[in-house]
């Protein structure tokens, strides 16, 4: 009876856990730690790439696109400077284009661009990026988490102060009223507006000072990390662009300059952030056999 009584305990565990995806028969003894998943259907995972441009390295970028296919994020953000730019040759600034948008083209999963310097440096390339793309600043609401692509050039002004223009501010004035309650926002832009501000990101951050929020920016090409507020600011690396060192070579993780993807899982708790260092990732086939 004894020894019954234990297999029906046995079964009734194994079923169980079988209810979760899960099927695996439990013991008084297991092999294990424990078996609750990490996998609350609120949770996911996305990537973001770093400048790519500023003295573009070539095949860096290339090498993330082949390492985000491996990772299989579900999304893949940007904070500008996507190609190089700087130029009002219209048949130039569509090759960089195309060549840009014939590698992001090859992953599964979406790629939502943000605009840099290097991206809409004066008027003429910001109304080809309309044309070709047409909004330069947006926003969009995935598991609850409010995700805002910010435009810092508004208007273009090349290596000047960055700014956010009064129809822009209104519009993310609009969006967060409408979204009071979501768990968590999320910013992706260009530039660190608040280390030279011409008062904009201050009202910026005025909008957001009652939620829970992160920002993640590039453009100085070098990885930082700030507490501001009590939130956390990122500037990322890069991911192809120049460095600061000679003939524009990185100057290493110690001083920030490192080709990275960062990879940010969504939590109750807020944005998980790892960075990813692009010369560790590879696919199943041994480097050293290539």
């Amino acid at each position: 009876m004894k020894i019954l009584k234990s297999l029906t305990i046995v079964t009734i565990v194994f079923v169980l856990a079988g209810c979760s995806d899960l099927t695996i028969k439990q013991e008084k003894k297991n092999p294990w730690t424990h078996l609750n998943l990490y996998n609350d259907p609120a949770n996911f995972q996305f990537a973001i790439v770093a400048d790519r441009t500023g003295g573009n390295r070539p095949g860096v970028f290339e090498k993330a696109i082949e390492s985000l296919t491996l990772l299989k994020p579900e999304f893949v953000m940007s904070v500008g400077d996507l190609i190089e730019g700087y130029t009002e040759d219209e048949a130039k600034i569509m090759d960089q284009w195309n060549e840009f948008d014939s590698m992001v083209n090859k992953l599964e999963m979406p790629f939502f661009y943000v605009p840099g310097n290097h991206d809409v440096t004066n008027e003429f390339m910001v109304k080809l990026w309309q044309r070709e793309m047409g909004r330069l600043y947006y926003h969009f609401v995935y598991r609850d988490v409010l995700f805002l692509c910010v435009n810092s050039e508004d208007p273009p002004r090349a290596h000047e102060a960055d700014n956010i223009g009064e129809k822009q501010m209104q519009y993310f004035k609009k969006v967060l009223a409408a979204y009071p309650n979501v768990r968590w926002t999320l910013l992706f832009l260009h530039k660190p507006m608040w280390h030279r501000d011409t008062g904009s990101w201050a009202k910026m951050e005025k909008l957001l000072a009652d939620r829970d929020y992160t920002v993640f920016t590039g453009h100085e090409h070098r990885y930082q990390k700030e507490i501001r507020n009590g939130r956390r600011y990122y500037a990322l690396a890069l991911t192809g662009g120049g460095g600061s060192g000679e003939n524009g070579k990185l100057e290493g993780i110690e001083k920030g300059q490192f080709d990275h993807i960062v990879w940010v899982t969504m939590t109750d708790e807020g944005p998980v952030m790892t960075n990813l260092m692009l010369d560790g990732i590879f696919d199943d086939y041994p480097p050293s056999q290539k």
